[in-house]
C-alpha cells in the first residue's frame, strides 16, 4: 500500500447554512439563488465542503449545473405557498416561534420516513423494546446506524434520509454502540449481510469506525459487511490524505483478512464524481485492501435524467474496478415531487444507457424502487390488446416468498412510483396485497399515506 501524503494534507472544513454568504461572495451567487438557498435550507438540510465547491461545481453553469442542483436547495423543492410563508416568518427575528412551527409542520408534509421505515423496518428485543439504531426489513441483511456516524461529508438535495440531519430526535436513527446490533445477530442467526450506514459511516475516524466493525468479525453468521458512503464522491481524501486514511485501508485489510466480505457501496449520482484525481486514487487505494465497490444511485431530475450521463457514469465506475449495481427510483419523500421522473422516461433512460454498455457493466439492475414490500424493478414496458402494462419483478421483498415474482401494472405517462400504479386484471391475490395493499385490481391506499 502506497503511504497516504498527510503532511500537508488539505483539512476538512464543512459549510452550511450560516456560511452561504461567504459562499455567494466568494463563487458569485446572485441575491436571488442566495436568498433561495437560505429560505429552503430552513427545512432541508444543507452542507457541503471545500472539495465539492472548488471541484465539482461549474459556477459557470450555476443555478443549471448538475451538482450545484445535487448540493445546493433550490426554489421548486418547496411548494410555492411554503416558500411564502417562510420567506415571511424569517424575515421577522422577533419571534422565532411561529418560523419554527411551520418548518415542523413542513417537513411533517415531506413524508420524511419512507416506506416503513420507522413503522414496520424497527427491530425490538425480547421484552418488546426497539433496538435504537437499526432497521431489519429483509430477512437476511440488517442495516446498522452508528450514532457517530450519522451525518455526511456534504448532503445531497435528493437524500431519502434528510430526515437523518434536521435535529429532530424522534426522526433520527442512531445506536450509541454496537451492543443492541450485536444481542439482535445472536437472536437472528438468518442474517448474514450488516450494512453500515448513515448518514455515512466514513465521516467516523478510523478508531471510531474500528470500534463499529471489529466485534462483527467475532459473528460466525455474518459473512458480508457493507459500509453505504458518499465519500468517495464528496471527500475522497478520506482514504487518500487524511490524516488515518491509512488506518482505514488497514481495518479494511483486517476485515477481509478475517473472512468477511468487504463491500463498499459507493454512491456516485453524477459522472462528474469520477473525473478527479483524488476520486480515481481513493478507488484504487479501497480495491488494494481486498475490499469490492458496488455504485449506486436514484434517477433524478435536474442532474443525472439522461441516457448519456449514466453510461458515461457506468463506464467510469467499470474502468475503476467497480461494478455498477443498482440505478434507483427517487424514493417518494423530501422534495419528491422536484427530483422525480416518471416511471415511464425512467425505462427508457434505462434501457438507452444499458444498451451502450459493454457486457461487464450490465452487471447494473433499474431502475428500482425501494418500496414498501421490497425492491420492485421496473423490467420494461410491454403492449398487449388490453393495453400497455409496465413489467415489474420483486428483486428483494419483505416476505422472502415473492422474491422473483413478476408482475405487472397498467402502464402511465405519469406515475413516478408504486402507489401511483394500478395493478393489472390477474395480478395474483398475494402480490396485490403485498404490493399494493389490496387483494384485487382497485382504488388502493397510497404508501405515503399508509398508517
Amino acid at each position: 500500500m502506497t503511504p497516504a501524503g498527510a503532511v500537508g494534507a488539505e483539512r476538512f472544513r464543512a459549510y452550511g447554512p450560516r456560511h452561504i454568504d461567504e459562499i455567494a461572495a466568494r463563487y458569485g451567487l446572485s441575491d436571488e439563488v442566495r436568498e433561495t438557498v437560505r429560505r429552503i435550507s430552513l427545512v432541508l438540510p444543507f452542507r457541503v465542503n471545500a472539495y465539492v465547491l472548488s471541484e465539482l461545481i461549474d459556477w459557470r453553469r450555476v443555478p443549471e449545473d448538475p451538482m450545484f442542483q445535487l448540493t445546493f436547495p433550490q426554489r421548486g423543492m418547496l411548494t410555492a405557498a411554503d416558500e411564502e410563508q417562510l420567506a415571511k416568518l424569517s424575515a421577522d427575528p422577533a419571534d422565532r416561534l411561529p418560523l419554527r412551527d411551520a418548518v415542523k409542520d413542513i417537513r411533517a408534509r415531506l413524508n420524511p420516513h419512507p416506506s416503513g421505515q420507522q413503522r414496520l423496518n424497527v427491530p425490538r428485543d425480547p421484552a418488546g423494546a426497539v433496538i435504537p439504531g437499526l432497521q431489519h426489513k429483509y430477512r437476511e441483511t440488517v442495516l446498522y446506524f452508528p450514532g457517530q456516524g450519522q451525518t455526511c461529508h456534504a448532503y445531497c438535495t435528493y437524500c431519502f434520509r434528510w430526515a437523518q440531519f434536521v435535529g429532530d430526535a424522534d426522526l433520527r436513527f442512531a445506536a450509541p454502540d454496537p451492543t443492541g446490533l450485536l444481542g439482535y445477530l445472536d437472536a437472528h442467526p438468518e442474517v448474514s449481510d450488516v450494512l453500515v450506514t448513515g448518514g455515512d459511516p466514513m465521516v467516523m475516524s478510523t478508531e471510531r469506525l474500528r470500534g463499529h466493525l471489529e466485534p462483527l468479525l467475532e459473528v460466525r453468521t455474518v459473512d458480508t459487511i457493507r459500509i453505504g458512503t458518499k465519500s468517495v464522491a464528496y471527500w475522497p481524501q478520506r482514504f487518500v490524505t487524511d490524516q488515518d486514511a491509512d488506518d482505514v485501508l488497514r481495518l479494511f485489510e483486517q476485515v477481509v483478512a478475517a473472512g468477511k466480505q468487504l463491500a463498499v457501496m459507493a454512491h456516485f449520482s453524477h459522472p462528474r464524481e469520477l473525473e478527479t484525481g483524488p476520486a480515481r486514487r481513493a478507488l484504487a487505494r479501497i480495491r488494494s485492501t481486498g475490499a469490492v465497490v458496488y455504485c449506486q444511485a436514484p434517477l433524478i431530475a435536474h442532474v443525472n435524467d439522461d441516457a448519456a450521463a449514466w453510461s458515461t457514469l457506468w463506464r467510469a465506475e467499470l474502468a475503476a474496478g467497480a461494478v455498477p449495481y443498482y440505478l434507483f427510483v427517487e424514493r417518494d419523500t423530501g422534495p419528491h415531487d422536484y427530483f422525480k421522473v416518471p416511471l415511464a422516461r425512467a425505462v427508457d433512460i434505462f434501457g438507452a444507457a444499458y444498451r451502450t454498455l459493454p457486457g461487464l457493466a450490465r452487471t447494473v439492475r433499474g431502475p428500482v424502487m425501494s418500496a414498501t414490500p421490497g425492491k420492485v424493478v421496473v423490467d420494461g414496458v410491454e403492449e398487449t390488446g388490453d393495453g400497455s402494462f409496465f413489467r415489474l419483478r420483486m428483486l428483494q421483498a419483505r416476505d422472502p416468498s415473492l422474491v422473483g415474482r413478476p408482475f405487472r401494472a397498467r402502464w402511465s405517462p405519469d406515475a413516478a412510483w408504486l402507489d401511483e400504479l394500478e395493478p393489472a386484471p390477474g395480478t395474483p391475490r398475494d402480490l396485490a396485497a403485498a404490493v399494493w395493499g389490496t387483494a384485487a385490481p382497485g382504488p388502493h391506499t397510497p404508501e405515503r399515506n399508509r398508517t
